[in-house]
């Protein structure tokens, strides 16, 4: 009984650390949205679109704080990373279309339609749409391990957490509940760095917005 004590003692603790490298870790590249150093790109991660075809209530904090980052002049351009792996659902859009109504303009936001992970929006941000450099943006629980993804990926990235939840206590414990066994599943990708979904050719759009004047 003792062995299989010791056994599931450490179990729990290795099942664990990946986690805990995932936060110390990124722990110098987390930042708050007045403190985070500039970036040419904010990088939004898709986080879910409701049945009216509105953002998510998750999705919504997340733009709204990467449209406080370019109001700022933190960055330039925002690509949104979403999904539209079928016709009746587009995440992409949908944050344009939240975006634009906030105020960012049009011509400086660039949409990554097969954002179906947070490792395919990294790895696409850097291989299909030419990102070095980019801030991250999403939520608390959630950041540390997507500018880890993220850098693995190849970005020079820092990541900026919407933290407006925090008063809904179920929530964010669940949300970092969450990334104790998704941090295991990221240090595998990490390690055997898989193709995303779909890759493609290189894409302009980035580069297009960063080039574009402000409307």
């Amino acid at each position: 009984m003792r062995r299989l004590a010791l056994l599931a003692v450490c179990a729990v603790v290795a099942g664990f650390l990946p986690f805990v490298w995932q936060v110390a870790s990124t722990s110098g590249d987390r930042h708050t949205a007045e403190g985070v150093p500039e970036r040419p790109v904010a990088l939004v991660l898709g986080a879910g679109v409701r049945p009216d075809g509105l953002p998510s209530l998750l999705l919504a904090r997340r733009l709204d704080t990467a449209a406080e980052l370019y109001f700022a002049g933190k960055v330039e351009a925002v690509l949104v990373s979403g999904d539209n792996s079928v016709d009746h659902y587009n995440e992409t859009d949908t944050m344009s279309d939240y975006l634009v109504a906030a105020g960012v303009p049009e011509n400086r936001i660039a949409g990554d339609y097969a954002g179906f992970s947070t490792w395919d929006s990294c790895v696409r941000a850097r291989e299909v749409f030419g990102v070095e450099e980019a801030t991250v943006v999403t939520q608390d629980f959630h950041l540390p391990r997507a500018v880890r993804l993220c850098r693995d990926a190849g970005i020079d990235a820092v990541g900026v957490a919407d933290s407006s939840l925090e008063e809904r206590r179920f929530a964010t414990l669940y949300g970092w509940v969450r990334e104790v066994p998704a941090a295991v599943a990221a240090l595998g990708t990490a390690v055997f760095r898989p193709d995303p979904t779909f890759l493609g050719g290189y894409e302009t759009a980035v580069d297009d917005a960063l080039a574009a004047d402000a409307e």
